[in-house]
């Protein structure tokens, strides 16, 4: 098994785990991204508690780092697309919002999490009439969508898991329609990580092993062909997982030098970008 694959196997299994285990990013029996309750994590970075009970029943299982539904400004009758939409959490946000003539379609490479979400459809369509939602199995660096087919991209939380992010940022682009736009919540790294931390498979479920240098990220993006580009750090994130006090946040903080914090390493990174109207890469 090549490295990526090895990566990738890796993340699949965990997240299995937090689909299938009745788990959740936030807490027992599964934990990778953060502790507490998940909707107390989701308002803590910006999803409103209305829109929060909308949601169908596990859909949120704390796994976001930011709010991307918030940062696209869906409007009605778009296309978007969100890349490792896990349990459907932005989805089913999206979809409220993109209205009866648009479609929110999610992409995850976790079967379970594809079942788990295709499971709450059912109940978002009983609750809002719409059929405007769907899943697909896929990697996302390796879209199962149509060239210039999506008006929207989003993101919470999952490219940086992925081992060849570059291809992610080429495939966002190439489902784009020109003058569409990226709107991602990701991790990035202000510093390198120490290799006590960075060798940490729990880490690298937990979406911080796998996260790059944000300077390295806006080289991504700009190598993708993508322009206007914004990059907003939000370090109120990891001082919130810090203080809710996850187990996986303490195995990070257990193996940083004396006197670190996770803050001083890892930040959360909202990321905007727009496709040209002429764009000539490919």
């Amino acid at each position: 098994m090549s490295k990526e694959d090895s990566i990738r196997e890796n993340v699949r299994t965990g997240y299995a785990a937090i689909a299938t285990e009745g788990g959740s990013c936030c807490g027992p029996p599964q934990s990778c991204c953060g502790g507490g309750e998940a909707a107390q994590l989701a308002q803590a970075i910006g999803y409103d508690a209305a829109e929060l009970a909308e949601l169908p029943e596990g859909a949120n299982m704390g796994l976001s780092c930011g709010n991307p539904v918030a940062l696209a400004s869906l409007k009605p009758g778009d296309v978007v697309v969100d890349l490792g939409s896990g349990g459907g959490f932005d989805v089913f946000i999206a979809g409220r919002k993109v209205g009866p003539g648009g479609r929110a379609i999610g992409v995850d490479m976790t079967p379970e999490m594809v079942t788990k979400a295709r499971r709450n459809a059912e109940h978002y369509h009983a609750s809002t009439g719409l059929d405007n939602v769907e899943f697909r199995l896929g990697q996302i660096e390796h879209l199962p969508l149509a060239d210039s087919s999506a008006d929207v991209v989003i993101s919470n939380c999952v490219i940086n898991l992925s081992p060849d992010k570059p291809q992610v940022w080429r495939e966002i682009a190439r489902v784009l329609k020109p003058g569409g736009r990226v709107a991602v919540s990701d991790l990035a790294l202000l510093k390198p990580l120490p290799e006590e931390v960075s060798g940490m498979v729990e880490a690298l479920v937990g979406c911080i092993a796998g996260a790059v240098l944000v300077e390295e990220t806006e080289r991504m993006v700009q190598a993708a062909c993508l322009a206007g580009i914004q990059l907003a750090a939000k370090p109120g994130y990891i001082d919130a997982m810090t203080n809710i006090n996850d187990p996986l946040y303490r195995k990070i903080i257990e193996a940083l030098p004396e006197a670190a914090k996770p803050s001083d390493y890892i930040v959360s990174l909202e990321i905007n970008a727009q496709k040209p109207l002429n764009c000539g890469c490919r």
